[in-house]
């Protein structure tokens, strides 16, 4: 069975394969830290607007950065495997950066994915995805489901 976490540097070969044999790329991103109903239903609504899709995860310090020191509450490994579980999920490659631009130049994908919470000019990539003549698709989010909610409701 293949492995579905993929390195960055493996990543141009897969997506050049992937392209040569028609497929539509999907790209989104983001920490996945507990995930939850949210999570899921972004991603197999974000995988219906292709054929693959592959999910930049932000590693531990990434994620430190922008979310404060007691996160993420999961290692980036163990977010890496649980996404790669998930049947909607292709490909999984983590990112070290504070955004995916570097993935999204490396992948071009035809479509970029993002939550609905989300402006599109604050969209790392979205105006080089547009550039080349890629979507950018914002996906609405399940009301009430969030990793910080369901932190904040522990804490309570």
């Amino acid at each position: 069975m293949r492995s579905k976490i993929v390195s960055f540097p493996r990543l141009k070969s897969l997506t050049e394969r992937l392209k040569a044999g028609h497929q539509k790329i999907v790209f989104t991103n983001g920490a996945f830290d507990l995930l939850h109903l949210g999570h899921v239903t972004y991603l197999q609504k974000a995988k219906k607007r292709g054929d693959v899709l592959i999910v930049g995860v932000n590693s531990d310090s990434s994620v430190k950065s922008y979310k404060g020191p007691e996160r993420p509450i999961n290692p980036e490994r163990d977010r890496m495997q649980v996404l790669a579980a998930l049947e909607c999920v292709d490909y999984v490659v983590l990112f070290r950066e504070p955004t995916p631009i570097r993935l999204i130049l490396q992948i071009k994908p035809h479509v970029l994915v993002k939550g609905s919470d989300w402006k599109k000019d604050k969209i790392a990539g979205a105006e080089e995805v547009e550039a080349w003549g890629g979507k950018v698709k914002l996906i609405p989010l399940v009301r009430g489901r969030s990793t910080t909610g369901i932190i904040e409701k522990m804490k309570g």
